[in-house]
């Protein structure tokens, strides 16, 4: 069945290759970023199924871009959220923490609520997919905020999840949690282990999506790795040097 997607963060790494994957299969897409020229050559390769838009998650009106970006794709089914920022910040720059907190908490709340409230006033039934991470499982000491944040959004998505079906609406949520992805947000001079190729990554998200998966994390090395995480008791955690 070919459906309505919009793709907030489509100009870039795992929501690019999503977006072309989601395009083969045939679907309309409703695709924004930041910098919406960054999103023509995805639009030139099927002009008449992709529509664009300018979308700033930390701005005030990005509420409202998403409504009209939906109105012109003539309504949505599923929304894709692929945005964010993270840096390691060992040394705790204030600059760094509180831009992650404003993109990954703020800008997130602020299209995620967003897209729960269309879905709840249209009636219609929908989906709600959004990439978080692995980074959430536990506190991490080189990235306090993007693990932080990333935990809020992974919490976020399971109270709309409980709040949803309180309410009666027919709206599904799927957590996609990643391991280190060979993109631009990891690119710079550390070396992270176990990198995953962003086509990979797409495909496993968009399976995630076409099952209605709740919880997913990429790949089989990732859920060996959370799985132990989450064992480590905070005791012996808080000693451990990354």
């Amino acid at each position: 069945m070919k459906k309505n997607i919009v793709i907030i963060g489509a100009s870039s790494g795992i929501g690019q290759e999503v977006a072309r994957l989601l395009l083969s299969k045939g679907h309309r897409l409703g695709i924004a970023a930041r910098r919406e020229d960054r999103l023509r050559a995805i639009q030139q390769e099927a002009s008449d199924r992709v529509v664009t838009a300018a979308i700033d998650v930390t701005s005030d009106d990005a509420p409202q871009r998403l409504r009209a970006l939906i109105d012109e794709l003539g309504g949505m089914d599923t929304l894709v959220y692929s945005s964010g920022v993270g840096k390691q910040n060992r040394e705790l720059t204030p600059e760094i923490e509180l831009n992650t907190v404003n993109t990954n908490a703020m800008g997130y709340a602020r299209m995620i609520g967003e897209a729960y409230r269309y879905f709840a006033e249209s009636g219609r039934e929908g989906h709600i997919a959004a990439i978080t991470s692995i980074a959430g499982t536990k506190g991490l000491g080189p990235a306090p905020s993007y693990s932080a944040t990333k935990a809020l959004q992974s919490n976020y998505l399971q109270a709309l999840e409980q709040q949803s079906n309180a309410r009666g609406l027919n709206i599904y949520f799927t957590d996609i949690r990643p391991g280190f992805v060979n993109t631009d947000l990891l690119s710079g001079d550390f070396r992270y282990p176990m990198m995953l190729k962003p086509d990979t990554v797409a495909r496993h998200i968009v399976d995630a999506i076409e099952h209605r998966r709740h919880i997913v994390v990429i790949d089989w090395k990732y859920r060996i790795l959370t799985a132990l995480w989450r064992r480590v008791p905070r005791c012996v955690w808080r000693h451990i040097k990354l």
